[in-house]
């Protein structure tokens, strides 16, 4: 088997919540050996410390160790505890970075420049050490700079809500968390961009990754609309400029839908064909996309009143056969149990070691395939601290009296620190029944083969 891509690498992973996580959870994928950074009272958010949130609601003695969404995001690092605000963690950091190859960070611009672990200071410690910095607005340069933020909010300000949403509605949001994923496949692209640069050079040098940049070049056609005509975007829901009909369209049964986009005339002659009305093909109101387009709103109306008569599944399967381009609309129930996403490898079932308990779980893969090299999910995400010892006794040469020492002053440790104080007891937050919108599947186990 070839090495993997990114084998012998070593990298700091000083970030919180969704954007940075999943990128160096992914570089885990890829061989790195990633260190998850977080200090013991200031511990990653997705951790869900208080929350019931491990595997089947049940939270388990270490709960903070066991919420699905941290350990899908974090497969495959270990974890190092580090109370960065205390000069001791500090020391710790720069004698970690002395034997690193790159270091990840997404606090605000002031976190790491007060605690003198910014790119210039890092870059004294070793000069060709690969910095990546992931914030809201960008680290230096404009008057945001200094603003937190997060993916969530930010598409209103980088102009995704504004072309998103119905005709004479409000802006709506894209997604949950639509410029996290943006940032993680562009800071792992940067990543490899970097090493492959210090590879020719010898020198390393600072990625200043802009969340809000990320979503600007995401509406790109919006912005250089208006630069080359003075035209402004608009909401059009599922509509496109010219793609007509276009929509979601209802079928058989409670909620299920499907999508049907007619680009040419050649389309909707299929389109007509498959609906049994082959003489609206042929009817010169409809004959050109400008006509279809004048007409959407009743051309709607006949679609729909035949795709309801039928399986979303059978509506797909006849117009692709046909050469319309149609989908269904999946829940996230039907993408996990969809064949498709299984043949392609995308998800992957990952079993914990004994002591975790914490059985199989099917977490995300990649979005690409490698031909040459087998790229699978090394494991869950680390209990917190479970590498404390390895890191720093055998790799830093911390005597064991001053490890104690710190695990005394609480710049290390194994239990959040809410927790180990008794400030914070556990597994008393909300079920999964009752979050907005969630829906249990008793049978999940069984359906997904675990």
């Amino acid at each position: 088997m070839s090495r993997l891509p990114l084998e012998g690498i070593r990298i700091i992973d000083s970030t919180y919540v969704v954007a940075m996580p999943y990128a160096m959870g992914m570089a885990t994928d890829l061989g790195a050996e990633v260190i998850k950074v977080e200090g013991p009272a200031h511990v990653d958010t997705t951790r869900g410390v208080g929350n019931n949130n491990g595997p089947d609601g049940v939270p388990g003695p270490d709960s903070w160790n066991r919420a699905v969404g941290f350990n899908q995001m974090n497969r495959g690092k270990r974890s190092l505890t580090l109370d960065l605000s205390q000069p001791e963690g500090r020391q710790v950091f720069a004698e970690l970075v002395k034997v690193s190859d790159v270091v990840v960070e997404n606090f605000t611009p002031r976190v790491m420049r007060r605690w003198e672990l910014d790119y210039p200071h890092l870059k004294r410690i070793k000069p060709d050490i690969i910095m990546l910095s992931n914030t809201a607005y960008g680290y230096s340069d404009g008057p945001y700079s200094s603003y937190p933020g997060q993916a969530t909010t930010m598409e209103a300000i980088h102009g995704t809500a504004w072309v998103t949403g119905y005709a004479g509605g409000q802006p709506d949001k894209a997604g949950r968390s639509y410029v996290d994923f943006l940032s993680c496949w562009s800071g792992l692209f940067a990543i490899a961009s970097a090493l492959r640069y210090r590879n020719r050079t010898g020198k390393g040098q600072w990625i200043d990754l802009a969340m809000y940049q990320l979503g600007c070049t995401f509406v790109g056609e919006y912005i250089l609309d208006w630069t080359a005509n003075g035209r402004m975007g608009e909401r059009r829901g599922n509509r496109h400029p010219w793609r007509a009909p276009q929509g979601c369209y209802p079928c058989a049964g409670n909620d299920q839908w499907c999508v049907i986009s007619i680009g040419d005339d050649q389309e909707w002659a299929a389109l007509c064909q498959e609906m049994g009305c082959p003489e609206l093909a042929q009817d010169p109101r409809y004959a050109d996309a400008l006509g279809r387009r004048k007409r959407h709103d009743e051309l709607d109306r006949a679609i729909a009143s035949w795709t309801r008569t039928l399986d979303r599944g059978l509506v797909v399967e006849r117009l692709q056969a046909a050469g319309v381009p149609a989908g269904p609309v999946f829940s996230t129930r039907d993408v996990n149990l969809d064949t498709h996403v299984w043949a392609r490898g995308y998800l992957e079932k990952v079993t914990s070691a004994p002591e975790r308990g914490m059985g199989t779980r099917v977490l995300m893969g990649r979005p690409y395939k490698l031909t040459k090299t087998a790229v699978h999910v090394r494991g869950f995400a680390p209990a917190l601290g479970e590498g404390n010892t390895h890191f720093l006794q055998e790799v830093l040469g911390l005597s064991r009296e001053r490890v104690a020492e710190l695990e005394g002053k609480d710049v290390v440790n194994t239990v959040p620190t809410l927790v180990r104080t008794g400030q914070l007891r556990t597994g008393r937050g909300p079920r999964l029944e009752g979050l907005v919108g969630a829906v249990i599947d008793p049978d999940y186990k069984k359906n997904l083969g675990i």
